[in-house]
């Protein structure tokens, strides 16, 4: 992870055409499914009593819905609809703009702590045996920026939306970085173009040695922020 300094000095280079391979390979174009399908249910099934209660929690802290719904561009460029425990008051798309800030005053009581332990996002699930996303992949983006891909972040197209990637442990404290205002502004400014970059290089080199570094990666990514947040309630 690295400091908000750091990230507004980011320039990633977009991999050449030439090196964008993997995403055609017999692991990403078969494979993968198989697996993210056996996965998915297997833990949909094992998770179904936190569903519960997070559910429960959501519907108690702010209502329903329990889950949030909004499009996203999906893999071969077909939008979907992504799967997350809410997080923000009801109908916060009409409140504010796409992107979390810092405090955002949306972020319900609940939410704030599902966000910390990333555990809004165990409703991906949903999505992946649907067959719409994997567990690795490049993190679902709001249409109006997949609808702006060119040249090279096409290839993007060409895996599915996963629920973390290589940009996820750069990003990881996203909200610190685009800051309390004019976040949308500051993600398109600094985050938005290196995202896409690293996106595009997930096509170039996805197999599944790549998809068990950015897994282990991720899980002591999320313990460390977890822990960190759970200290600084504690005190």
């Amino acid at each position: 992870m690295k400091t908000i300094d750091e990230i507004k000095e980011l320039n990633i280079d977009v991999p050449d055409v030439q090196n964008i391979s993997g995403y055609n390979g017999i692991y990403n174009r078969y494979i993968k499914r198989i697996l993210d399908l056996f996965f998915s249910v297997f833990l949909f099934v094992l998770l179904l009593p936190l569903f519960l209660i997070i559910s429960v929690a959501i519907a108690a802290d702010s209502g329903f819905p329990v889950f949030y719904r909004a499009q996203r561009g999906g893999y071969k460029n077909q939008p979907f609809k992504i799967y997350k425990f809410r997080t923000m008051v009801q109908n916060a798309d009409q409140i504010g703009g796409g992107t979390t800030a810092l405090n955002d005053a949306r972020i319900t009581r609940v939410g704030a702590f599902l966000r910390k332990t990333k555990l809004d996002e165990i409703a991906n699930l949903i999505n992946i045996i649907r067959g719409e996303m994997s567990f690795i992949g490049p993190r679902p983006e709001l249409l109006r920026y997949t609808n702006l891909y060119c040249g090279n972040e096409k290839y993007i197209f060409e895996v599915r939306p996963g629920i973390t990637d290589f940009s996820s442990d750069l990003f990881i404290n996203l909200d610190e970085i685009v800051g309390s205002e004019n976040a949308d502004e500051m993600y398109e400014k600094y985050v938005l173009k290196n995202k896409n970059a690293l996106r595009v290089k997930y096509a170039a080199e996805v197999s599944f040695p790549t998809d068990v570094h950015i897994f282990f990666k991720t899980v002591i990514d999320v313990l460390k922020k977890t822990s960190s947040f759970l200290l600084r309630k504690g005190r």
